[in-house]
């Protein structure tokens, strides 16, 4: 089964499963004429903070009628309204809404979730009515515009079980008494603009599944406090600005862990040879940060990983053999690698989508690998290496390629030949030992690079800038100098 094109694809244990389950374990009706006063009353409040609806997704929210009906509502017990569940479509441009979180929504007394997912313009502070609905248990409300720092007194929420704020604009550092919130199973915090230190507290919050800091300003080192989860599957940190070691009581999250993510921070040191111990792990990112060191020979333990990212640091010689039936996404770009080929283990995969294998040494002729699948690869990335021989064989059996690159190498074919795909929007060939003509398919793609190759002839009406297409033999026509007549 193909993943997402990225490091990081959803487990059945992330946010989308999880109110999946959660709705229909509530969604049981009880009908009648009409929903409860202060319900109705509360929604309205509600609705009446929105001031765009394109795409109608309120419009069954009509005084007068049962408001459990309404969409993305549900009742429960005694008819009162116990859930509300809004979902923008992230494919749909329309799909939103634009205003505030009414403090009338308190009037809902027997809340005991909140999903407001990918509204993408609901603004305003951290919402203070949440303070006052007692049953509340989960609170997501993700993709959005919500600013300003989270409340001191956070901690009250005592009875909350996950708590998700992804996607916002929270600011100022995370209180200290979060880690009062001991119910929580998940604490997503990610892809805000959160500075200051680690919030060692959270230690405190032993019943943790999945814990998400990624994309903000926290600095300082990754405290010691990793003893205190056993339930741990996901761990995501990455492109913060932490510092110092992978601290040692990461390891006791060896047997659930399925998700590290710490990638993109100031991380030093020696990758520890225990992480391979993570035999459930299926997602590893230490990029760019300043690893040293060789990469563990334990990592051959690692047989169920997925996706490996070691890209953008300064590990050496030798890389483990590694003892994995699949591998979906590999990045070990831009380190001290001279690994010659590209390794069995990669060429064998049935699910590989993306490779990315950047100046790791590679010296062999590409039209001698023969990989197991072709078919999914989204992107491919051989550039600064010494390659020889030609991708027309490789890419034209490729049907949903996005990105290839392999510049600064010595392929040698004709681009004429080359099978453009509707899905390819980055090409970069340059200085290699192409030849022939520019094709008019380069219209497509969002970012061009073939110079300093042996291009010949007009070039087709682009959008690119000279510097696409400097250094050929005889290529013509904007933006480079009119073609002679």
């Amino acid at each position: 089964m193909k993943k997402n094109n990225h490091l990081s694809p959803p487990l059945p244990w992330t946010t989308p499963f999880i109110i999946l389950s959660i709705l229909t374990v509530h969604s049981i009706k009880i009908t009648s004429a009409a929903c409860h006063v202060d319900d109705e009353k509360g929604l309205l409040a509600f609705k009446s903070g929105i001031t765009q609806d394109p795409s109608g997704m309120l419009s069954s929210w009509k005084s007068g009628t049962d408001c459990c009906n309404w969409a993305g509502i549900n009742c429960r017990e005694n008819n009162r309204v116990t859930t509300i569940s809004l979902y923008g479509q992230v494919d749909k441009p329309d799909s939103y809404l634009t205003g505030t979180i009414s403090s009338s929504l308190v009037k809902v007394q027997n809340l005991d979730g909140i999903y407001f997912v990918n509204l993408r313009n609901i603004s305003g502070p951290f919402p203070d009515l949440l303070f006052g609905l007692p049953k509340l248990l989960y609170v997501y409300i993700e993709n959005s515009k919500l600013s300003g720092s989270l409340p001191v007194n956070i901690g009250k929420l005592k009875q909350l079980g996950a708590l998700s704020l992804e996607g916002n604009r929270f600011t100022g550092s995370i209180p200290s008494t979060i880690s009062e919130l001991t119910q929580l199973t998940q604490l997503v915090l990610g892809k805000n603009e959160f500075s200051g230190h680690f919030p060692a507290g959270i230690k405190q919050i032993r019943n943790l599944s999945y814990l998400s800091l990624e994309q903000n300003k926290l600095m300082g080192t990754i405290p010691d406090i990793f003893k205190s989860f056993t339930d741990l599957r996901i761990l995501r940190f990455s492109h913060n600005e932490f510092s110092g070691k992978i601290p040692e009581s990461i390891l006791s999250l060896a047997p659930k862990l399925a998700y590290l993510e710490l990638g993109h921070n100031r991380l030093s040191g020696q990758i520890p040879s225990y992480l391979g111990k993570f035999k459930a792990l299926d997602t590893l990112d230490l990029s760019w940060n300043s690893f040293t060191g060789v990469v563990p020979k334990t990592f051959s333990n690692l047989t169920k990983i997925f996706n490996l990212d070691l890209s953008h640091n300064s590990l050496n010689d030798p890389f483990p053999q590694m003892n994995v039936k699949g591998i979906e996404s590999l990045d070990l770009s831009y380190n001290n690698f001279h690994l010659k080929e590209i390794p069995k283990w990669v060429t064998s995969s049935p699910i590989i989508y993306s490779l990315k294998l950047a100046k790791c040494g590679i010296k062999m002729k590409l039209d001698t690998w023969k990989p197991a699948e072709t078919y999914f690869y989204d992107y491919i990335d051989l550039s600064e290496n010494e390659i020889t021989g030609s991708p027309v064989d490789l890419l034209n059996r490729t049907d949903f390629l996005v990105e290839f690159k392999a510049a600064g190498n010595k392929l040698k074919f004709d681009l004429g030949k080359l099978r453009i795909v509707k899905t390819l929007k980055e090409l970069d060939i340059s200085r290699n030992l192409v030849y022939g003509k520019v094709p008019a398919a380069i219209n497509g793609f969002n970012k061009l690079n073939v110079s300093y190759n042996h291009l010949c002839g007009q070039l087709p009406k682009n959008k690119f800038p000279v510097s696409s297409f400097v250094g050929n033999d005889c290529l013509c026509g904007p933006p480079l100098s009119p073609c002679k007549l």
